[in-house]
Formats: C-alpha cells, sequence, structure tokens
C-alpha cells in the first residue's frame, strides 16, 4: 500500500475539512502547517517516506496563505538533494468565492512539484456542468488539476459543501492508486 503524505495550512477550519477528505480517501497521514508556518521535524521525515504529496491550502489574495509559502520554502532542503524526486504529488484548495483565483493556487501547488521533480495528479473527475447539476454534486466548482472546493466567508466549518469533500476524497483515493501504480 502507498503511503501518502496530505500536509496542508487552514486559517479557519474550512480547508482541515478538505484535507481530512482527502486523507480519507488516500488512507494519508495529515500533516497539519502550524500558525507559524512550520512542522516537526518528525512530520518533515513523514513527507521525505512518503511515496505521494498532497499539498493544501485556502486561497488568499489569489495564491496559498503566508503559512504555506514559508512551508514550501523550507522545504528547500529535501529540493536540494532532491529527497522528492519523483514521488507523486496532487493539490487542493478552498476559498469563499466560486472562482476565487483558485487555480494560481493549484498552479503554486504544481510548480512547487515540478521543482521537486515530482509527478503531478489530476482529479480524473468530470465536471458537473449540465442544467440537471446540483452544488452537492462531485466536482460541481469543475476543476481538472486538483480539488477546488468553494465555502462562503460566513459558513461554519460544519457547513462544508459535502459535494466538495467527495471531490476531495475520491481525489485522494486517485493520488493513492496512482502512488501504488508507480510503486509495481
Amino acid at each position: 500500500m502507498s503511503k501518502v503524505a496530505v500536509v496542508f495550512h487552514s486559517g479557519y477550519g474550512h480547508t482541515v475539512k478538505q484535507a481530512e477528505a482527502v486523507a480519507e480517501g488516500a488512507k494519508g497521514t495529515l500533516i497539519a502547517i502550524d500558525a507559524e508556518g512550520q512542522i516537526t521535524d518528525a512530520q518533515w521525515q513523514v513527507l521525505n517516506d512518503a511515496d505521494a504529496i498532497v499539498l493544501g491550502s485556502p486561497t488568499y489574495m489569489g495564491t496559498v496563505s503566508w503559512q504555506f509559502k514559508k512551508f514550501a520554502d523550507a522545504s528547500s532542503k529535501p529540493w536540494f538533494s532532491q529527497q522528492w524526486k519523483n514521488k507523486i504529488f496532487g493539490g487542493f484548495t478552498n476559498s469563499a468565492t466560486m472562482n476565487g483565483d483558485k487555480h494560481s493556487t493549484i498552479h503554486y501547488f504544481m510548480t512547487l512539484a515540478m521543482q521537486h521533480s515530482g509527478i503531478w495528479v489530476g482529479t480524473g473527475l468530470m465536471p458537473s456542468n449540465a442544467k440537471s447539476a446540483q452544488r452537492n454534486d462531485v466536482n460541481y466548482v469543475g476543476s481538472f488539476a486538483g480539488a477546488m472546493m468553494q465555502t462562503p466567508s460566513d459558513a461554519s466549518i460544519d457547513e462544508v459543501n459535502p459535494g466538495d469533500l467527495e471531490t476531495a476524497r475520491l481525489y485522494g483515493a486517485r493520488i493513492a492508486e496512482v502512488a501504488e501504480q508507480f510503486k509495481a
């Protein structure tokens, strides 16, 4: 079975729910970046030992949170020795609006993964784009590059959209499946 690490920052708790769904689908390990943008040495080791790394952050002002950026900058240590080369990568994000420039955040994750010589995995999910589509449908936000979630700014963490969480869960399962294929 492949080892998947889900490393993320969440500012208000919504992205935690998304991270949990990705980890559930991947049967992975959650690594929360703290309020100061740091993780422990043991958590760095989990990332080094993982077959796949899934990156997550809310989209703030068109990109990742500063805490995630601090983590990404600190990942220059494994980058220098190419410790994450050929690992499977994916990413997810949440913002308050339907678009919210979430794709900029996903592109940031892709760039980080490519700098680490990783292999990016998209969602593999068709968008829910027919007239009959409902907001709770899987991949209603319509992203192929990574899991995207939309949560109104005044919503509690218990009001995260179930369709977006299912999208994240399915994406996590796909990442684990691809990681397992690469191990073979």
